[in-house]
Formats: C-alpha cells, sequence, structure tokens
C-alpha cells in the first residue's frame, strides 16, 4: 500500500524525531568499563589514562596503545564516543597491561572546570540533624585544588580543630550541556566514583559568615577514586551501599535510594544556571553518621584512617596527617 505523500512526509518526521530522541537520550559510549589516571613509577611521562580489567586487577595503558589519544581523563570525555570506544578496543586488546605495583592510582579527573557539591541530599542525614527536607537542590562548590588521589594522605590544616568525614557518591559529566531535561540527564553522565567530602566543621558552620566554601575546600579535602565506573557498569546508581569507616570502625551505613534529588535532577537542576562540561565534578551528598552530630561530637586526628566505599565502585583509603 502506497501513503499518499502528506502522510509518508508525516511519518517520516515522527520517525526521525524518535530516532533522534533515541540517539540523544542514549548513554555515552555504551560500554561498561572502569577508566583511571594513573602515574607509573619511574616514568616521567607524567598523568596518563588507563581501563582496570578489572577492580584491583592490571592497567591498560591507554596511551600506549593508541598514541594519539590523550593523557588525561577530562580531554579523554572531551573525545566523545571515539575516545570511550578506543579505550573499550584497548581493553579487549588484553595488551599494554600495566600491573598495580607498578602505578599510582591519581584522581579520576584532575583539574574540572567545576566541583559541584549537594548539601542535605540524604532523608536520612536530614533527620540526624533534625533538618527540614529540602525543596530545591542546595548547591556549594569545592575549588579543583581540594582534589586528591584515591589513596592520598588528607591534610589536616593547622586552622581547624573540627576535620570531618563524608562519604558520598560522586559522578562526572561526560558531554557539554545546558538546560537539560531530567529525562535525557544520564546521556551526559560519563559515569560514577567515590568521593570523601572533608570538612572543617568550624569554618562551615561557625566562621565565614557561615558560608560553607572555605571549611570545604582545604587542600586534600576532595579525595575521589579509585575508578571513573561508566554509567553502563552501574545497575542503579540509587540503590548503592554507601559506607565510611574510620580506623576500621563503620561510622556511616546508609543506601543511595535516601538521595532527595537523584542524578537526573541534579543535572537538570544546575544545569539551568551553568553549563555543564566534560570532566565536571557532582558530590552528591552525604548519609548520617558524620562526627559534628556525634555526642558528643568526633572529629579526624593525625594517624586516623578513612576508607569510603560504595558497592561497585570500589574504596578510598586516605590516612590523616
Amino acid at each position: 500500500m502506497r501513503l499518499p505523500l502528506r502522510s509518508f512526509c508525516t511519518f517520516r518526521s515522527l520517525y526521525s524525531q524518535t530516532q533522534t530522541t533515541n540517539v540523544h537520550r542514549r548513554r555515552l559510549s555504551g560500554v561498561a568499563m572502569r577508566l583511571v589516571q594513573f602515574h607509573r613509577h619511574g616514568d616521567g611521562r607524567g598523568i596518563r589514562v588507563g581501563v582496570e580489567q578489572g577492580e584491583g586487577l592490571g592497567v591498560v595503558d591507554l596511551k600506549e596503545f593508541d598514541p594519539s589519544m590523550p593523557s588525561t581523563m577530562r580531554e579523554l570525555l572531551e573525545l566523545g564516543d571515539k575516545g570511550l570506544e578506543c579505550a573499550q578496543r584497548a581493553l579487549s586488546s588484553g595488551q599494554c597491561v600495566l600491573e598495580r605495583s607498578q602505578i599510582q592510582l591519581l584522581s579520576p579527573v584532575l583539574a574540572p572546570e567545576k566541583v559541584v557539591c549537594v548539601g542535605m541530599n540524604y532523608q536520612d542525614h536530614c533527620l540526624e540533624q533534625n533538618a527540614p527536607i529540602p525543596k530545591e537542590p542546595i548547591i556549594f562548590s569545592k575549588f579543583a585544588s581540594a582534589i586528591t588521589g584515591p589513596y592520598d594522605d588528607i591534610i589536616l590544616p593547622s586552622e581547624s580543630q573540627e576535620v570531618d568525614w563524608e562519604v558520598e557518591l560522586a559522578f562526572v559529566i561526560g558531554r557539554r550541556g545546558k538546560h537539560i531535561q531530567e529525562k535525557d540527564a544520564l546521556s551526559y553522565v560519563a559515569g560514577f566514583t567515590v568521593a570523601n567530602d572533608v570538612s572543617a566543621r568550624d569554618w562551615q558552620m561557625k566562621r565565614n559568615g557561615k558560608q560553607w566554601l572555605l571549611g570545604k575546600t582545604f587542600d586534600s579535602f576532595c579525595p575521589l577514586g579509585p575508578a571513573l565506573v561508566t554509567t553502563d557498569s552501574v545497575k542503579d546508581p540509587h540503590n548503592l551501599g554507601v559506607r565510611c569507616l574510620v580506623n576500621g570502625d563503620t561510622v556511616q551505613s546508609s543506601n543511595t535510594d535516601q538521595m532527595i534529588f537523584k542524578t537526573e535532577a541534579l543535572v537538570a537542576w544546575v544545569s539551568k544556571f551553568v553549563t555543564l562540561s566534560p570532566g565536571d565534578i557532582f558530590l552528591t551528598g552525604t548519609p548520617p553518621g558524620v562526627g559534628v552530630f556525634r555526642k558528643p561530637p568526633v572529629f579526624l586526628k593525625r594517624g586516623d584512617v578513612v576508607e569510603c566505599q560504595i558497592d561497585q565502585l570500589g574504596s578510598i583509603i586516605n590516612k590523616v596527617v
């Protein structure tokens, strides 16, 4: 049966819109991977990007596999699907593999354009402090200079006597966007990682006009890692166990299902105000169990070891010095 010309044109238009929407909503690369940044011991070539063969296993050196590939995660993400597809080929090749003993893992992203943080975003954390559930996301930031690696030290600043822990799910933006709709938001997310939003409570809550920035952004106050786990590797980012241990004792234990504003809502909200760029990092809030609300309050001291764990993503372990 032949369609009348007008009907055919309408059908073609609808089909084209559907295909465009499907492409627009698809996730970056559609491939499950664990991407890392690292230094090779004794190698003067600086930062490299790699792909883990599995959590805690060998790492494929992406630039060794393909010299045209960039040396940083942010540059890799700026290539879009081209970069991630090359990473997948490198992983499948089984070539250019480095043992973990040969490398030092760095934060999955260094020098992002933005580090966006969300306050009061867990229902159980709000209950912990008898605070109302926010009607809109509470947004603040850290400076990029606060970022440190998954196993690097947390440096206690002499200016603060009340340094606290906060395990958080973090995600990284994979492509540029503004005024992003919630239904499309995950297609802008490259993947997820583990963060510790280390916080100087005296500067956050008592000083600097109670503005949060200074209390959140001392050097080393944003450990990240161990890997950027691509979106397709995570079955449901809003149903992950989240834990923080200090000296082996569990101090925080919750689930990302307690998040008030999920990943999609945060991307849509923040992109109303600023253009999101590849490599931008979001810290999505912390569950209950932080030191400041304990009775009596407990704060980190030199020699403490803080471990932040999230199911499917891994753990970061940082000594306090």
